[in-house]
């Protein structure tokens, strides 16, 4: 390690095998290496001196945690985490051994899928179809046309537009969790109206996907679905919410 720190994308079981040729953060990639301490390993590398949330670096802590994951559990670092040094790391992991274990054994062949829901992007004409404010405050414009009509319209629009997709958004949520294990609210993103991520058997996520997709073609009048995954289980370290138990 240098005096920057160093890297910590995440840790596995002592036995759980590295795949040769990781790349890391930093340019040029850091070189990986790993740190095990009694059951854990921590996977690191040195720590790059002007680390920034680039493009390139998110990627290489992504797609490292990916690769991981195709060989056990992992519990995955958000980007940018950096102990004082490795001694530091050591700690960590004797400190922590049996609660990161008997995390690694509940995430043992399973895998995160996130859905976003947006309002639809060609929503207009189904909504002043079927609903009955929006179709008179647009006659009300067409009828006496003024800044103030068309303010009143277009917040009446917004409103309904984010509505819709909200109530599409929990009926797909509450759908998918009957296959889920578990169940995480995600952060507020701009734009989106409803974030979840779902705990899924690696061997189901074609399917969960295909699910999604499905949905999202039954919605698509009211809002936009999109579903990324398999992911690194970020939302699933601390204890899990169980499936039907979430509100959005």
């Amino acid at each position: 390690m240098t005096d920057t720190g160093a890297y910590v994308y995440g840790t596995v079981r002592a036995d759980h095998p590295v795949p040769p040729g990781l790349r890391g953060v930093g340019s040029p990639p850091g070189e990986v290496t790993t740190c095990t301490v009694g059951r854990l390993t921590a996977v690191i590398s040195a720590a790059p001196p002007d680390l920034r949330a680039r493009r390139r670096d998110l990627l290489a802590h992504q797609e490292l945690l990916l690769r991981l994951a195709e060989d056990g559990p992992v519990l995955p670092m958000r980007f940018g985490m950096v102990a004082a040094d490795e001694s530091a790391v050591r700690r960590q992991l004797a400190d922590a051994e049996d609660g990161h274990l008997a995390v690694l054994e509940r995430l043992a062949g399973r895998v995160e899928m996130n859905v976003k829901v947006l309002p639809a992007n060609d929503a207009l004409a189904a909504l002043v179809q079927e609903d009955a404010t929006v179709r008179g405050l647009r006659d009300a414009v067409r009828r006496r046309p003024s800044y103030q009509a068309n303010l009143r319209l277009g917040e009446a629009v917004a409103a309904a537009l984010a509505r819709r997709a909200t109530e599409a958004g929990r009926e797909a949520v509450s759908h998918l969790a009957a296959s889920a294990h578990a169940v995480a609210a995600g952060p507020e993103v701009a734009g989106c109206l409803v974030n979840t991520s779902f705990l899924v058997d690696r061997r189901d996520s074609d399917g969960f996907r295909a699910e999604v997709e499905r949905l999202a073609g039954h919605h698509r009048n009211r809002a936009e679905l999109r579903v990324a995954g398999p992911l690194p289980c970020y939302s699933f370290l601390e204890a899990e919410v169980p499936a039907g138990s979430i509100g959005v």
